[in-house]
């Protein structure tokens, strides 16, 4: 959603400018032409120069403007035809072949500006649909969910659309804080309504299953009636109900990583790897939660596998985000959208600029009583 609303400021950001130039870039193309005309005297038939004025205009303003400006140079150059001796020749080939050439290059500028402008809208009303879409889906959590810090980024590699394959959801549940985040194989509109079937049927589940293993029996039973085509979806749930640990369930997805206060970091492999949500049903009952002990300062931090596979162009490498996570999360507990940004920041920088896949990278932190003053911690107090 971050990148739907970065890519319409960007849009207002041009329009603006462009609106600001508005009508004196082609009238001053004009009248530059039109003074070098009259400067270099009758000998001289610079006035086809004003051809350039149409298309200027079809960049910067509307079509009705963009004709007017193409009306107002034929008009110009009509008018200084007898100063430049146009209408002296005996053949008025040229004459009609300048008029002919320039009415055409108006037309196609003012096809040129209607196209821009229609376009435009689809484009702001493409962005607005789908940022409308991808509220109602991912429904994005407040930074604090019951007794957890969170933060989060979800960017899709897909163009205008916004939405992709990847998903998560955090729920303040009577069994405590419930995390769930998921890559459905695929992309397109088949990647989104499967990740509406997984978050609806995890939402309700969360609430009514006392157990971490029923709440994803449930998805995945819900996968299996509503998903067809053999889709599949890789999923990780977490459950907070105590502060110093956390319940971790694995279907087949990136493993989470623990970031400790000094960066240490381990990733936390499942001791019982599953089969993806979709494929459960081909082995008999279905894995086992493990809790995973949290201290004072962890950070959890999960994300799906358009951030690990997001390829360097400069050597081709895969992102190391085990190796770089420490030092960006590390003592950021109490500041994890900033500590977010720095990865994600990081993941930009490594992947040349742009993503190739959807990305979600979520951290979660048990919120405590104030830790102790940390070395490498600023001071809370400053002087």
């Amino acid at each position: 959603m971050k990148n739907v609303r970065l890519v319409r400021a960007l849009q207002r950001v041009e329009d603006e400018y462009l609106s600001r130039m508005g009508l004196s870039l082609p009238l001053a193309a004009i009248a530059l032409v039109v003074a070098a005309d009259l400067a270099a005297g009758r000998d001289h038939f610079i006035t086809p120069g004003i051809v350039a004025a149409p298309p200027l205009a079809a960049i910067t303003v509307n079509w009705q403007r963009t004709l007017f400006i193409g009306v107002l140079g034929l008009a110009i150059q009509v008018a200084l035809a007898p100063y430049d001796g146009v209408t002296d020749l005996p053949d008025h080939d040229v004459m009609f072949g300048q008029v002919f050439a320039y009415g055409a290059v108006t037309v196609f500028s003012v096809y040129i500006a209607w196209r821009r402008e229609t376009g435009a809208k689809a484009f702001s009303a493409i962005t607005s649909v789908a940022e409308a879409a991808q509220h109602a889906l991912m429904r994005p959590p407040e930074p604090r969910v019951g007794g957890i810090r969170l933060a989060v980024r979800y960017v899709s590699a897909a163009d205008a659309a916004q939405i992709g394959g990847d998903l998560y959801a955090v729920l303040d549940t009577p069994y405590g804080v419930r995390a769930l985040i998921g890559d459905v194989r695929g992309k397109g509109l088949g990647a989104v309504q499967t990740s509406a079937v997984v978050l609806g049927a995890f939402r309700e589940a969360a609430y009514d299953e006392g157990g971490l293993d029923q709440v994803a029996r449930r998805v995945d039973i819900s996968v299996g009636r509503h998903v067809t085509g053999g889709d599949f979806i890789t999923a990780l749930f977490a459950q907070f109900d105590k502060p110093d640990s956390v319940d971790l369930l694995h279907y087949g997805h990136v493993p989470a990583l623990r970031v400790a206060r000094d960066g240490e970091v381990e990733t936390l492999y499942p001791n019982e790897p599953w089969l993806p949500l979709g494929l459960a049903d081909m082995v008999d009952e279905g894995p086992t939660p493990w809790r995973v002990p949290l201290q004072p300062g962890d950070v959890l931090v999960l994300c799906t596998d358009g951030v690990i596979e997001a390829r360097s162009p400069a050597d081709n490498t895969f992102y190391p985000l085990a190796e770089r996570v420490g030092a960006l999360v590390a003592g950021a507990s109490y500041d994890l959208d900033d500590a977010v940004q720095r990865v994600y920041d990081d993941l930009l920088a490594h992947a040349g600029g742009s993503l190739t896949d959807d990305v979600v990278l979520l951290l979660l932190a048990p919120q405590r009583r104030p830790l102790p003053a940390h070395p490498q911690d600023p001071p809370l107090n400053p002087v």
